[in-house]
């Protein structure tokens, strides 16, 4: 047994521990191998080096909670417990792909570690949540893993050409010149995961195409990773169209945050629609990110709560 200690200071305990000493008793219950004793300003851990380590983790992010927000509660603790119990297991995961730098690419968080398994297990994965949980940035690396390891032929990547509050009209060029610019966080990933001359080549054979979503009509999509990013700006007829472009031997993930819809104020969102219409049909899984999931600046996290907790009153206000 090894021990550790932790003396608070500058704290209220009663913010940072709560109501007799409840926060500490939540944190002890989720390491039962391990003793948590604290006495006044004094936190004393008890146990192997490995718990010891993630017990004083966690204590070093809800100190880093307190001195954002002044208070620590139940439900902050069991956040902070839940991302370091996950992350724990997905550390222990296989990688996806190695990246062009060297670098290894794997699920970082526990919705992403879900959106894997999801793909494994099924054709058409839904996978819907805030901005910054890596929702295009794994679905990208599922997809090149699949075309190296020639489970597909190609991959087709596609968002709806949507403005977000920019006017497309006026910007330079042809529309692929105009679009490119809206489709840069998939660029940015493919040129992580692929040499530059490898992936010039595989867009100039249309290994690897990336295209509006308008460019998807009429087509049956065989043999290929498709991904459908942004898919909140899709109309009902956008979308219905897009999923039934499946050939054999596809497998399609569609990405969308329904807290940022661009769509014009009357038009519906044909990601909404989908979620309601498809969610019984077998085959197809629906995996939700929150911001928990977000490996951005930690800020971010907080930032999407903050909206998510503003929503229902501006919704109202709008409304009246």
């Amino acid at each position: 047994m090894v021990e550790k200690i932790i003396t608070l200071q500058n704290i209220s305990l009663l913010d940072f521990l709560g109501v007799e000493n409840q926060n500490i008793s939540e944190l002890s219950t989720h390491f039962p191998s391990s003793k948590i004793i604290s006495r006044g300003n004094v936190i004393r851990i008890k146990g192997e080096t490995k718990d010891i380590i993630r017990i004083n983790d966690i204590l070093n992010s809800l100190l880093d909670h307190y001195h954002k927000f002044g208070k620590v509660t139940q439900d902050n603790v069991k956040s902070y417990i839940e991302r370091d119990t996950l992350e724990e297991v997905i550390a222990s995961e296989s990688v996806l792909i190695y990246g062009t730098r060297g670098f290894i690419i794997k699920p970082k968080t526990p919705n992403q570690k879900k959106l894997v398994d999801a793909i494994y297990k099924n054709d058409l994965v839904f996978a819907l949540g805030p901005a910054g949980t890596g929702k295009t940035y794994i679905s990208v690396a599922l997809a090149v893993k699949a075309l190296k390891n020639k489970e597909v032929k190609k991959i087709i990547i596609t968002r709806p050409a949507v403005e977000a509050g920019e006017t497309l009209g006026f910007l330079p060029g042809d529309l692929k010149e105009k679009i490119d610019p809206y489709l840069r966080p998939v660029y940015d990933a493919l040129d992580d995961m692929i040499p530059f001359e490898k992936l010039k080549y595989y867009q100039e054979n249309r290994i690897i195409e990336i295209a509006p979503l308008a460019y998807m009509r009429g087509r049956t999509l065989n043999d290929a990773f498709i991904l459908l990013d942004e898919a909140q700006n899709t109309n009902p007829m956008q979308i219905k169209m897009f999923v039934t472009r499946m050939g054999p031997n596809s497998k399609v993930i569609i990405n969308g945050d329904l807290s940022q819809i661009d769509l014009p104020k009357n038009t519906r969102s044909g990601l909404q629609e989908a979620i309601g219409i498809l969610k019984d049909v077998k085959g197809i899984s629906f995996i939700h990110f929150s911001s928990i999931d977000v490996i951005r600046h930690r800020i971010v996290r907080d930032i999407i709560d903050a909206y998510g907790k503003a929503a229902p009153k501006l919704n109202k206000s709008e409304k009246s």
